[in-house]
């Protein structure tokens, strides 16, 4: 998804016509790659953002908000002292480079006209924001390079601002029909055509390459005419901004059409370059803040997780060493039995077991340090407190199983949370629950929770699920009719699903919809056909004092369906 020359030139031209002649008015640093210019033009205030990370460098008009640091960096103090008044002369693309170039007209210090450049590298690594004066030298940049590299391109104050070099390859638009066929004719022809386009030619993509080779499929025959017709076409300056969506999360984006997806992903045309690159970037640091923010409470809950596993399983093994307490008692009743066979010294006991039919004689070991009354109320002791461990440890197993499934149905939920807020509302949970602590000694957030995800059968019914445990309680409980349809995955974890009836006998159909809602909100989903159990919510009850999301329920049926990622994105649509 790299912001290529081809791309960059069609952003160029939009931006030329809305930029040239506006005036600079503010200049913030609300990140250390990223530089945002309020610009004054007829009629409006622009925002131009100027971001220069690795996999982020782009320039484009934005929308966006950005929190600013308490004092400014000294880059952009220094942008402020050379840029602030200035005006926007012209705005330049060198042919083939991933570079823009603002002239700008400003004053000196003395208040003398004065012409500067700023000059925005979108190079990968080396992306980078250079003020240069009017003789040509570098006042600063953002990103300075002292040492490595070729000599020439050392990026320091004073110094001479050069271009970067040149590839030692044809930019793509330049390439005449006879180069390209000297090209073909040196190729053997089993490299992939996409690695063959990248190595040849400058100024494509990978993704134009990948694009154009499944275009004319492989095939190296078919390649001069779908070059030079695509040389026309942008020579013509016939570029599109398009966007290639997999549901809500942004994959790719270009200047022409992408088919190489097929049916796998949608291709949506914006309205501009400036749109698009502002959507592009915003939801895709929406989906990465939240993927962070999701695989920082994954990790927390499963290291909960484990450890309760853990817990649970020498719990277990404490417990197995208690069947055997009878054994104890049995023996402490034969030395009680036979203590006028014992003399104190004694390390073992010999005596017939008449707990066993046949009566036969066994060797008991004695502690000779203790007297045969002592040995007896030893044995009675461990006897007793095994007893009592084991009553202690079957209700401590209880309790730590049940709260490995509530750890386990948390994980599913999180799988499945779809935004920020409800990564939240399951945080909230888990902290009121005393689960997990707030960072900082902060009081659990009591903010309002979401209301439960809608979708709408094809037969009109509406169909509610739960987004933490939570709220699944309250959908159960308090939202639902008692005629409604309850659905959830069969020993699975996952959403509570209540289908709406109305106090009418739903169709079968709407049922199975629901039911496949149910599987795709669960730990099944993307597993093949699963089952999920359905029934009245009268007889759905939450056992006393049970964890948040435990429900029993009976009088169920099953239905064997497979989460369908279109049917739910339809029905939601409804």
């Amino acid at each position: 998804m790299p912001l290529d020359a081809i791309c960059l030139s069609g952003l160029t031209q939009e931006l030329q016509e809305k930029l040239v002649g506006a005036k600079i008015d503010k200049i913030q640093q609300p990140e250390r790659d990223m530089v945002l210019f309020t610009l004054r033009a007829p009629g409006e205030t622009l925002r131009l953002l100027c971001a220069v990370g690795t996999g982020n460098a782009r320039v484009h008009l934005t929308r966006a908000s950005f929190e600013n640091p308490a004092e400014p960096p000294m880059f952009c103090m220094l942008l402020r002292k050379h840029l602030l008044g200035a005006r926007i002369a012209a705005l330049t693309q060198p042919r083939g480079e991933r570079l823009l170039c603002f002239e700008l007209d400003t004053r000196d210090e003395l208040g003398f006209e004065a012409h500067k450049k700023l000059v925005v590298e979108l190079i990968g690594r080396s992306a980078n924001l250079v003020l240069v004066d009017a003789e040509g030298r570098i006042v600063d940049c953002l990103r300075r390079m002292d040492f490595g590299g070729d000599v020439e391109r050392r990026m320091l104050p004073g110094m001479l601002y050069r271009l970067p070099p040149r590839q030692d390859k044809p930019f793509v638009l330049d390439a005449t029909k006879e180069q390209i066929d000297e090209m073909l004719a040196d190729c053997d022809g089993q490299r992939p055509l996409d690695k063959w386009l990248l190595e040849r030619f400058s100024g494509l993509s990978p993704l134009v390459c990948r694009e154009l080779a499944f275009r004319c499929g492989g095939d190296y025959a078919l390649l001069p005419p779908l070059l030079e017709a695509f040389n026309e076409s942008v020579s013509a300056g016939e570029l599109e901004p398009w966007m290639v969506c997999d549901g809500k999360r942004p994959l790719d984006f270009s200047f022409l059409a992408l088919h190489q997806y097929g049916q796998s992903a949608s291709c949506i045309r914006q309205d501009n370059f400036s749109d698009m690159l502002d959507l592009f970037y915003a939801e895709r640091d929406r989906l990465e803040l939240q993927r962070r923010r999701a695989s920082a409470l994954n990790k927390s809950v499963r290291q909960l997780r484990d450890r309760q596993a853990r817990k649970l399983a020498l719990q277990k093994e404490e417990l197995a060493r208690t069947e055997d307490r009878e054994t104890l008692r049995k023996t402490a009743e034969l030395i009680k039995a036979n203590l006028y066979r014992i003399r104190k010294g004694d390390r073992t006991l010999r005596c017939e077991d008449y707990y066993e039919p046949d009566c036969l004689e066994i060797e008991i070991p004695l502690d000779p340090l203790k007297t045969p009354q002592q040995n007896a109320a030893a044995l009675f002791r461990d006897y007793a407190r095994q007893k009592a461990a084991r009553l202690h440890l079957t209700r401590l197993i209880e309790e730590g199983e049940a709260h490995l499934d509530y750890l386990n149905s948390v994980l599913a939920l999180i799988a499945s949370a779809e935004s920020e807020k409800d990564l939240a509302d399951l945080r909230r949970e888990l902290a009121a629950g005393g689960v997990i602590k707030e960072k900082g000694n902060r009081k659990p957030d009591r903010g309002k929770t979401q209301a439960p995800l809608r979708f709408m059968t094809e037969d009109g019914l509406e169909v509610l699920v739960g987004r933490s445990n939570l709220q699944n309680d309250e959908l159960t409980t308090k939202t639902a009719r008692r005629s409604d349809y309850w659905l959830h995955t069969q020993k699975i974890h996952g959403s509570h699903v209540v289908l709406r009836c109305e106090g009418q006998e739903p169709p079968p159909h709407s049922v199975e919809q629901a039911a496949v809602i149910a599987a795709w909100f669960s730990q099944g989903r993307g597993a093949g056909k699963i089952p999920v159990d359905y029934t009245l919510v009268r007889n759905v009850r939450k056992p006393s004092g049970a964890l948040p999301g435990k429900v029993l329920y009976t009088d169920y049926k099953t239905l064997t369906v497979e989460g369908d990622e279109e049917l739910i994105k339809k029905l939601r649509a409804k």
